[in-house]
């Protein structure tokens, strides 16, 4: 069977297998019931199995057609999504965008600039997903995926779009009762905010120094980096967060960035914006040269405040 008529009869299988009835599905789609067996027979005939067990009240799938079912349903999705996808490159920016990133990062450097961006493109729809449940753009369907550090999935298309770095910070309130650490094994005997179920360089047990006498003393862990954030600026603890998180808290004296003697170099890293697509749709460049643009900005107010801190605009 060629590939359209076979897309064209895998259309028919699915509406036949949601219907149970080839008369519902012909006048739904305007043809014939013996019309819509005959596409089923000759979908049958190729597969060289039986996908439906007919009897005179209804139509019920085999193991093979349920199985089909549930492939078919994806194919005809991807080959929707890849007729939006071509269709996008030459056209105006319009349809819907799905971009997943971390529930902190999104709040503060995604969901602020949306409103100025669906201003500029009407026809454009944007749905978020924020969360730190690691995403995959192909196997979730998402159109571009926000990461962060050093991405060894060759599937994917990567563009730069800024660069972080974290920083060890204590609110005053808190340096004035404990005291403020000058070398890094000093933190050995401080109260720590850390991340929870860290698994890199971004966490305290990762970073603690072999001469530290006991583990880190971590009052609070958590996965959000928001929540971290808070915590560490009513006290709780000294935090190692990422420098986009705590720029305005910097600069307000909320928060004070500890320079530490003997600290372990906490590189800049640079934060992704992940495709599955070789090339990008109109609709997501706008987003990407949106989500630049927005960031440069806030670099240069972020340099003129607090010098040296911010998320760092980087050109693609």
């Amino acid at each position: 069977m060629e590939s359209i008529r076979f897309a064209e009869a895998l259309a028919v299988f699915v509406d036949v297998a949601r219907e149970e009835s080839f008369s519902a599905v012909a006048r739904r789609r305007g043809l014939a019931a013996s019309s819509v067996a005959r596409q089923i027979d000759m979908l049958e005939t190729d597969l060289q199995v039986t996908l439906f067990v007919r009897s005179t009240r209804a139509l019920k799938l085999t193991d093979a057609g349920r199985l089909l079912l549930e492939r078919a349903v994806k194919i005809l999705d991807d080959v929707a999504d890849a007729r939006s996808e071509v269709i996008s490159l030459d056209r105006g920016v319009e349809g819907l965008l799905r971009v997943s990133c971390a529930p902190a990062f999104g709040r503060r450097h995604v969901v602020p600039h949306l409103a100025t961006l669906v201003a500029r493109h009407p026809a454009l729809r944007v749905e978020l997903e924020l969360t730190e449940r690691p995403v995959d753009p192909v196997l979730d369907r998402v159109d571009a995926v926000i990461r962060i550090g050093a991405q060894p999935d060759s599937r994917l298309v990567g563009q730069r779009i800024g660069s972080q770095r974290y920083v060890v910070c204590a609110s005053p309130a808190y340096l004035a009762r404990h005291g403020t650490p000058t070398r890094f094994d000093e933190l050995a005997s401080h109260r720590l905010v850390d991340r929870q179920h860290s698994t890199s360089a971004r966490g305290w047990r990762e970073i603690a120094s072999p001469e530290w006498p006991h583990p880190p003393h971590v009052v609070f862990q958590s996965d959000d980096c928001d929540a971290r954030r808070l915590c560490v600026g009513q006290g709780l603890g000294i935090g190692l967060v990422p420098d986009w998180a705590i720029t305005e808290d910097l600069a307000s004296g909320r928060l004070v960035e500890l320079q530490l003697e003997g600290a372990p170099p906490l590189k800049t890293v640079p934060v992704w914006l992940m495709r599955p697509a070789r090339e990008a749709s109109a609709k997501l460049r706008a987003f990407t040269q949106h989500l630049l643009d927005c960031y440069a900005a806030g670099e240069r107010q972020a340099a003129a405040a607090t010098p040296g801190t911010g998320l760092r605009a980087a050109a693609a």
